[in-house]
């Protein structure tokens, strides 16, 4: 199994368990910043540089379940890197669910599909509709993706979207694009923009606040649900490191 780092919100009863590896290699990605949660109090002192570091221990199903023994747990997130690209995934959602009855989210670039019979609910990155600039930014065309996304809408599991919003790069013009392309399978899905923030070795600059207000209400010509995270948002729960 993929899993390296678990962390959890008490006060949300929240998981999240961090997967190595990826299928994609975007150049704004945020494990170049370092491979732990962000919202640690003590990532600084323990993240280290994403792309260049070596492997970390992984762990396999049991000592995941393990380790979680004596928690609530009423949320389960999957994360990464790529948690689809793990063929354990099933399993450990499987897991999960007999165990605590919780509700499994996986997030995902959704070049894959894994089994999704223990997947509550998708959040699907769309990097950019454009596939000349979905290959600068991940080396991958987006064709299979956005195929992969309808494919989803349709399959009953609960389905939210997201974009990075990048200047002068997946700007103003491209999440239009990524929200006429979200409308035109389904106007109600919800649609989450996050201001980009700057990696080690990435040209772009963090976007201003009135930015990333354009954005949204662009978006929102397209779609009913349409939320931004600004990038000086408050952290609403405590996280903790459980490994």
């Amino acid at each position: 199994m993929n899993v390296y780092h678990i962390t959890y919100a008490p006060a949300a009863s929240s998981v999240s368990l961090y997967f190595w590896g990826c299928n994609l290699n975007c150049l704004g990605c945020l494990r170049k910043n370092g491979i732990y949660d962000c919202h640690l109090e003590d990532v600084q002192a323990d993240s280290v540089g994403g792309s260049d570091v070596e492997t970390p221990l992984l762990l396999d199903l049991e000592r995941v379940m393990k380790t979680l023994e004596g928690l609530k747990v009423e949320t389960a997130i999957f994360m990464g890197g790529e948690p689809s690209i793990d063929p354990e995934l099933p399993q450990l959602a499987q897991a999960l669910h007999r165990r605590f009855a919780c509700h499994n989210i996986l997030l995902t670039n959704g070049f894959m599909v894994p089994d999704l019979g223990d997947i509550d609910e998708v959040v699907f990155s769309i990097k950019a509709y454009n596939d000349h600039l979905h290959r600068r930014y991940t080396g991958q065309s987006n064709r299979e993706a956005l195929r992969n996304f309808k494919t989803l809408s349709r399959s009953g599991v609960r389905l939210r979207s997201e974009s990075v919003f990048i200047p002068q790069f997946i700007d103003v013009e491209e999440i239009e694009a990524v929200a006429r392309f979200i409308a035109s399978v389904d106007k109600n899905i919800p649609y989450r923009i996050d201001a980009y923030i700057p990696v080690a070795g990435g040209p772009w600059r963090k976007p201003l606040p009135q930015e990333m207000d354009l954005a949204q209400r662009v978006a929102r010509k397209h779609l009913t649900q349409v939320s931004v995270l600004k990038g000086g948002e408050r952290l609403r729960f405590r996280v903790v490191r459980i490994i």
